[in-house]
């Protein structure tokens, strides 16, 4: 089976499927996507169950890219980085999953607070494009292969 076609049964975004076509592969997709949001929506898809080791690791990988939108958080705003080191800290046994739920409820709070103040710049666009790019290196690191897809 295509990677193209496990892409489809998987019910990735057209935008995705429509890029993927470009490569000769799914080896060749993943070593050469800019979009780690992508990537690690593929690694969600094969991570298993939620308190797996597969789900762990994919949670660290996420994390670590998460850690990348810091800059973009007021100065002295902690609710965001706060959630981020919880589930960290919930990946490598020492938090549990409801400690995870509630810094992340709070980071939602703040999130929403100044969702407004992110959007406004015409930068975003250029700074989300390069965040992505990044993200996807990220992953990467965690992940060299792409992830096999058993369907």
């Amino acid at each position: 089976m295509k990677h193209i076609d496990k892409l489809n049964k998987l019910g990735a975004c057209g935008q995705a499927v429509k890029w993927a076509k470009e490569m000769k592969n799914g080896q060749s997709a993943w070593d050469n996507c800019e979009r780690g949001d992508w990537m690690l929506w593929l690694v969600g898809k094969m991570s298993g169950k939620p308190e797996s080791a597969k789900r762990k690791k994919l949670v660290l990988c996420a994390c670590e890219c998460a850690r990348l939108a810091m800059v973009h958080v007021p100065k002295g705003e902690i609710r965001p980085l706060k959630a981020i080191e919880t589930a960290e800290t919930w990946a490598r046994g020492d938090a549990t999953i409801e400690e995870v739920r509630v810094a992340r409820r709070a980071a939602d709070a703040a999130d929403a607070a100044y969702a407004a103040y992110a959007d406004a710049a015409a930068y975003a666009s250029y700074a989300r494009k390069k965040t992505l790019k990044k993200c996807a290196d990220i992953v990467r690191k965690h992940y060299p292969k792409v992830p096999v897809v058993k369907l």
